[in-house]
């Protein structure tokens, strides 16, 4: 429909055109102005015209509208191609935002999980170690006890030794 119309309008250019070209120019004929063309000249004109469309048509205006059409096509098939790319570049886009987010997810999983044993691990060498040192702690404690009992069977001793020395001396005679 296009193509008529644009086939339409070349053609009527070009009648005007050659109209121009071939008209002769108007003159006074008995002080009033020729309006209408001679029969004569107007059938040779549009001989002329008829003459001049089917080679023109041929020369110019076909291989005209076919450049004019594949150049059409070409952007068609140019901007279609450009969608496709921009869809694929999307999709892409999209996959790649998706796999990035679940690697993330994964890393954050990992990571947490690490965390989770080292606490696990971080607890129980506390624990461990509390126990250890309760332990030591507790022999200490007894150690402790221990020497405490000895220092203090040893002071029973030596003071019941001094005791009775003191005793001996502020009696003057042995107790």
């Amino acid at each position: 429909m296009q193509r008529v119309q644009t086939v339409s309008k070349t053609l009527a250019a070009a009648a005007c055109v050659g109209s121009l070209l071939l008209a002769q120019a108007a003159h006074a004929s008995g002080g009033s102005l020729e309006i209408f063309p001679d029969p004569k000249l107007l059938a040779c004109l549009v001989v002329l015209f008829l003459l001049l469309v089917v080679p023109l048509n041929q020369l110019i205006f076909k291989p005209l509208f076919r450049v004019l059409d594949e150049r059409d096509e070409r952007i068609t098939g140019t901007r279609q191609r450009a969608e496709r790319i921009f869809r694929e570049a999307d999709a892409t886009l999209a996959r790649y935002e998706k796999a990035v987010q679940e690697t993330r997810e994964e890393a954050e999983g990992e990571r947490r999980a690490q965390l989770d044993r080292a606490r696990g691990e971080m607890l129980e060498r506390m624990g461990g170690a509390r126990a250890e040192a309760k332990r030591e702690v507790e022999r200490a404690r007894g150690e402790l006890a221990s020497t405490l009992d000895a220092a203090r069977g040893t002071l029973r001793t030596e003071s019941r030794a001094l005791a009775r020395e003191a005793a001996a001396r502020v009696l003057g005679r042995a107790v």
